[in-house]
């Protein structure tokens, strides 16, 4: 893109104009066929309402202008010789990438069947929203994409994800007006101030303003042009605008707007990377104003269509049961000349393809929206590097994550070369515990710096903005592409990103029924400054519910894992880091954590994903244990070996087993998750006749949930969170809870058949306990010395 910025853009020859506009109005074509048509796709007789779809779905209003961006994105990647992918933003723009696709041949190199030919046209047209075929969105299954354009407000953040560490690729991204109304679009504007002109790619927003939504009209395109200038300004963008409803006008503008853009960008990129100049770009916004469902019917039973909201999906509604609809319909698709676009067997005619790159530079083939076809090996270090020793269990304390964050040092120290790794999250590295990365690679950065800041970088690859939306659109466009990447962030507030992981979900468990699609790295959370540590934060701080969200999704995609110290949490960061097509979701505390399993027992145990803690318990193998205390989570597995040794002591005859669960998963039935246990299985571990008293780091219902099909599940009874929070002592928010070792040794008691009498003193002790820590930590706001001073002692 060396391209002088001060050069006016040569004007459009008539002859490339000629060739672009047919590139549109076939585009245009073959999306309106795709809306309506089963049968009959070159109107090669009169139209029948036979030829009509029997269900009219799909969305014509965005369409005409994805495909004038498609085109003209066309013209530049060929003249210039780019790199480029694009995101398609607004919603239910399938029609017009998948038209694009067709044209260009990439969506029959990758569909034999669908041939750029009639009868594959015939086949494109019946395919679109039509049981068996392809959705309305910009899918999975559309070539070129790495966007899922069914729910808005993520394009943006996709494309910046894309272009990090993509320093000769260019990513447009097509922002509807709609979707710019939504909250995660409105902070991903701020993704320049993050985007490094020297190692990272460059991001062509484009901003197309038709005007309305479904019913309503777009907060942006009613802005006076100076109000929008102003906003889009402030945000650190230069617009360059395009305007107008005339073809051949529009044509020519959109072609000089595209030429100035990449010029500038092509300056700046130059500044940086040849004069090393530090001024973060002011980089353009292309503006496009077209009427909404434009070239389609102006009016329809007397009601404007066209530039109106009517135009947003199908403006003839009633083609096969009202003649005026179907001549309205033949009327529309033969006033894009199709003779003149495709020859008698329905090919593309050379000048409708004369904008249309070659080879891997087609949109709809970069491998860069194929990801895992670029994608390398992350070089994991050996985990031994970083274990903690542990001769005994229980005998010393670590912080698990400042234990990772040393082992994802030297992950970052290992791409710095090739520069295909980021830890993204809400200004939570330092807090979590990871701040060791620094020494590797400072956090991203491009705006203003003070002498009091630190770790800032202009070439950083750690990436923090208080903005859990924008971290999880990075990453994801940072996958999708062909890197790898971790999201640290508190576990409570993960859940703004709910739905944003519902997609990608969507995304992965569709692109493994694609045999096309090359898997890509696994989307992982670590989640931490959890419920059950929250000592200042208090109640808006406690939330575990997020597991619960992704236990809900495809099984094959989900991963959920709670490792209970150092060395699983680093056995489990190792498991998802090399793993490919999931979302592994981590929950581990940044708190100081007893070391329970040495870095080998601890490669076992996360392997196994629940097991057996031998040592823990008091069993002696000649009969079955009276009670099975389960744990899942650092704090709940403290709490259970507390318990374990109170029962020791005061009912030493009672046969105790202690499982731990790492792996959620292994809960369920074998059949409902790759993960799940047989039955034979589970009632191996857990038995099926015996109390079951499990403590739980989330909400207990969800153990219930995934065990509920068991022999054993009238045994069970789960302790955890009940949404009892507050500004409190680390053990007074278990007993708060219910979560304690004293109530889990009073529930053994009303549990094991025969205790609730026997060991009537016992379980008063465990009340009386209970009391003396409610007035301890009153009065002198700690914890019980016996608690706070606790150790396992074996």
């Amino acid at each position: 893109m060396s391209v002088d910025t001060h050069t006016a853009p040569a004007e459009l020859s008539d002859e490339e104009l000629t060739s672009l506009d047919a590139h549109w109005r076939a585009a245009n074509y073959l999306s309106v066929g795709q809306i309506y048509l089963m049968a009959n796709p070159l109107l090669s007789e009169p139209l029948q309402p036979e030829h009509i779809k029997p269900r009219l779905l799909g969305h014509w209003g965005t369409s005409p202008g994805l495909n004038l961006v498609h085109t003209h994105l066309n013209r530049v990647i060929k003249t210039r010789g780019l790199d480029a992918l694009c995101v398609w933003g607004p919603g239910h723009g399938g029609p017009a990438v998948l038209a694009n696709s067709w044209l260009e041949g990439s969506y029959t190199e990758t569909y034999p069947d669908i041939t750029r030919d009639a009868a594959g046209m015939a086949r494109l047209f019946k395919q679109f929203s039509f049981p068996g075929g392809v959705p309305s969105h910009v899918a999975p299954e559309t070539p070129g994409s790495i966007h899922e354009g069914g729910e808005l407000g993520y394009s943006l953040s996709h494309a910046y994800g894309a272009a990090f560490d993509n320093p000769d690729l260019l990513v447009a991204c097509v922002i509807g007006d709609g979707e710019a109304e939504t909250g995660p679009l409105a902070a991903s504007w701020h993704s320049n101030k993050f985007l490094d002109p020297v190692r990272d790619g460059a991001v062509l927003p484009i901003l197309h303003l038709n005007g309305y939504k479904i019913a309503n009209p777009t907060v942006l395109a009613r802005l006076p042009e100076t109000e929008l200038d102003e906003l889009l300004r402030g945000y650190g963008h230069d617009p360059v605008h395009v305007t107008g409803d005339d073809p051949a006008a529009v044509h020519r503008a959109m072609a000089a707007a595209m030429d100035e853009a990449l010029d500038r960008i092509a300056g700046f990129q130059r500044a940086a990377r040849e004069d090393r100049a530090t001024d973060r770009p002011r980089w353009p916004v292309i503006v496009l104003r077209t009427p909404k469902g434009w070239t389609g019917p102006a009016e329809v039973d007397g009601l404007p269509v066209e530039g109106t909201w009517r135009a947003h999906q199908v403006p003839l509604a009633a083609v096969r049961d009202n003649p005026e609809h179907l001549r309205q319909l033949e009327q529309w698709l033969r006033s894009y000349r199709p003779e003149e676009l495709f020859d008698e067997h329905g090919a593309p005619r050379a000048h409708v393809l004369a904008c249309v790159p070659e080879g891997a530079r087609r949109l709809g083939a970069t491998p860069h929206a194929n990801g895992g076809l670029l994608m390398r090996e992350l070089p994991l270090p050996p985990l031994e590097k970083y274990a903690v020793e542990v001769d005994k269990h229980g005998a010393t304390l670590h912080e698990p994550t400042r234990v990772l964050g040393d082992m994802l040092e030297d992950v970052m120290r290992a791409t710095t070369d090739r520069r295909d790794f980021r830890l993204v999250g809400p200004d939570e590295t330092a807090s979590n515990r990871l701040q060791a990365v620094y020494a590797a690679s400072g956090k991203a950065w491009q705006a203003a710096v003070l002498d009091v800041d630190e770790h800032l970088d202009r070439h950083g690859r750690v990436m923090e903005i208080l903005s859990e939306h924008t971290c999880q659109g990075w990453l994801e466009g940072y996958l999708l592409t062909g890197r790898h990447g971790l999201f640290s962030c508190y576990e409570a507030f993960v859940h703004i990103v709910d739905s944003m992981v519902n997609q990608h979900i969507k995304w992965l468990r569709t692109t493994r029924r694609l045999p096309w699609r090359a898997p890509v790295a696994s989307l992982n959370y670590l989640l931490t400054s959890h419920v059950w540590r929250q000592d200042h934060n208090g109640f808006s701080h406690q939330d575990p519910g997020f597991v619960d969200h992704i236990l809900n999704k495809s099984p094959e995609a989900v991963r959920v894992y709670f490792p209970p110290d150092a060395n699983t949490l680093l056995s489990v960061a190792d498991h998802a880091l090399r793993s490919r097509d999931y979302v592994n979701v981590i929950v581990a505390g940044k708190q100081p954590c007893f070391d329970w399993l040495s870095m080998d027992e601890a490669k076992v145990h996360c392997a196994r994903g629940a097991g057996i803690w031998e040592w823990a318990g008091s069993e002696d193998g000649t009969r079955e244990p009276d009670v099975v205390l389960a744990c899942a989570g650092d704090v709940p597995t403290q709490e259970v070996l507390a318990a374990a040794q109170l029962l020791r002591r005061h009912l030493p005859d009672l046969a105790v087993r202690v499982v731990n669960v790492v792996d959620i998963a292994r809960l369920l039935p074998s059949e409902e998750h790759p993960h799940g246990m047989s039955d034979f299985e589970y009632d191996g571990l857990f038995t099926a006749d015996n109390p079951v008293i499990f403590a739980y780091h989330g909400y207990p219902w969800l153990i219930h949930r995934l065990a509920y099909r068991r022999t054993g599940h009238r045994h069970l009874h789960v302790r955890g969170y009940k949404e009892i929070g507050t500004t409190t002592t680390p053990f007074d928010m278990v007993v708060r809870n219910d979560l304690d070792r004293y109530r889990l040794v009073m529930d053994v008691v009303d549990r094991v058949p025969g205790l609730a009498v026997r060991a009537a003193g016992v379980r008063q002790h465990m009340e009386d306990a209970r009391q003396r820590h409610h007035v301890h930590i009153r009065e002198h706001g700690t914890d019980l010395p016996e608690v706070a001073d606790w150790t396992w002692d074996g």
